[in-house]
């Protein structure tokens, strides 16, 4: 009798649990992303991706896929985030409803130089060829170039968020970049768009004529925008440098420029790192932890570049089986499957055990992880260089701004900069630049196929 009351109980339990996942998906609200079906959920207290996968019946790489901000900061208690439902949403044949378009700042302008215009231009654009052959300069006259900035300033959330600050930042180095670009024989006018998290704005610019004049695009932030953008480029024959996203298909799409480099790069940099150290590697499996992108890249590419890996759970380690395979005349390098650092938190203890028994213990780290406390060496892949020389740079920022940077490392206002810079040497027909804090040298993926910057530094901590 016991065991019959045993059996109902849990399934009560189980009836009563899916109940609840199922009150929790009926009462979140619907919305279409990119011809795909989502739903749109508000983050509570003291729950991960795992746990909000379960509840949805969905994966994590699908919840990071949609909300590709999750894959370096993690959740945050409140924000909303977009769900998979599975269901595509055929597009329908009639055109996206017109919307306000805004073509000025999202808040006021700084007040730099009059010489910096972000004023709308009717002037006609010269032809820009699929190519990076300088546009010709004619000697005694003065051309304008017309350029773009897409990033979501957030300007019409009650409550803005610390990225948004870092948008600002982003854009306030944009503009220092130009001001010092300006010449006698070259005007450059900028517009200015908020894009914030939505399809529908960046679609409703293209299917517009708001962007005709305009030689080339710098932002975006999501896949989804980057998606529709790159097609309107590829047709107008537009480039577009995207500064954040390193998650774009980039094939077929000749206009794309990318700025951070793929898994595929970085894999390949860390192997020849390891390979010249003759590291002895080991791969350890987090419970709860699916195999990130990055990594999944990296063990297939130390596999073809023939370097062993030894592969253990995580409570291989927690109860020393590991030392079975690690190497006391080697530095042990420990590559942890997650690049979540609160999944991996659980390990660094027994690492740094091992460390202090005598052994060469580096981990494979994130560039995210940097603000957290690890005591042990690691190394890492960044797209930024040292920061340079940038006396004259604040200067110009304090006199025109004077406000405190929304970042350390990286510093937006730097990469809003050094991009444009990049940007504009791209269109006089140059595929590297050496900016304060980024190298940029971009490299085409293929014969129709977008471009990438391929400078990844190899960073010992």
């Amino acid at each position: 009798m016991k065991r019959i009351y045993y059996i109902m109980a849990l399934l009560l339990v189980a009836t009563m649990a899916q109940a609840q996942q199922q009150e929790i998906i009926d009462s979140c609200p619907k919305d279409t992303v990119n011809g795909e079906e989502v739903y749109k959920y508000q983050v509570p207290k003291s729950i991960g991706l795992y746990r909000i996968g379960i509840n949805f019946n969905v994966s994590q790489s699908e919840i990071v896929r949609m909300n590709p901000q999750l894959k370096e900061r993690g959740l945050h208690y409140g924000e909303t985030i977009l769900i998979p439902t599975g269901k595509k949403i055929e597009k329908a044949e009639k055109k996206i409803e017109k919307v306000e378009i805004k073509t000025e700042a999202p808040i006021a302008q700084p007040a730099i130089a009059p010489e910096v215009k972000t004023t709308v231009s009717a002037q006609a654009a010269p032809e820009i060829k699929d190519t990076v052959n300088a546009q010709p300069v004619v000697a005694g006259e003065t051309r304008t170039i017309e350029l773009a900035l897409m990033l979501p300033f957030e300007s019409q959330q009650t409550k803005r968020s610390s990225n948004a600050d870092k948008m600002m930042d982003f854009y306030q180095g944009v503009l220092l970049a130009l001001y010092e670009l300006q010449n006698d024989s070259t005007q450059y006018r900028l517009r200015v768009y908020d894009t914030e998290r939505s399809e529908r704005k960046v679609a409703a610019l293209c299917d517009s004529t708001e962007l005709d004049s305009v030689q080339a695009i710098l932002g975006l932030a999501y896949p989804i925008q980057i998606e529709r953008m790159a097609e309107w480029c590829d047709l107008h024959k537009v480039p577009l440098l995207v500064p954040f996203s390193d998650e774009i298909d980039q094939t077929g799409h000749p206009q794309l420029l990318q700025f951070n480099a793929g898994d595929q790069q970085e894999a390949d940099s860390l192997c020849s790192w390891i390979k010249q150290r003759n590291m002895n590697c080991v791969a350890i499996e987090v419970r709860e932890a699916e195999l990130a992108a990055s990594v999944r890249t990296l063990r297939k590419q130390m596999k073809a570049a023939g370097i062993n890996t030894s592969a253990l759970a995580l409570r291989e380690l927690m109860n020393d089986s590991v030392v079975g395979v690690l190497s006391k005349d080697k530095e042990n390098l420990i590559i942890l499957h997650s690049d979540k650092f609160n999944q991996v938190r659980l390990a660094l203890p027994h690492l740094e055990a091992l460390k202090a028994a005598g052994y060469r213990i580096r981990i494979l780290s994130q560039y995210s992880w940097q603000k957290e406390t690890i005591n042990l060496p690691q190394v890492y892949t960044s797209m930024f260089t040292e920061i340079g020389n940038t006396e004259a740079y604040e200067a110009l920022w304090n006199q025109y701004f004077g406000n405190t940077h929304a970042s350390d490392a990286p510093r937006y206002d730097l990469l809003g900069y050094d991009l444009l810079n990049a940007l504009v040497q791209y269109l006089d027909g140059k595929t590297s630049y050496q900016g304060l804090q980024a190298k940029v040298e971009l490299v085409r993926l293929g014969a129709n196929d977008g471009w990438q910057n391929t400078q990844v530094r190899i960073v010992e901590k």
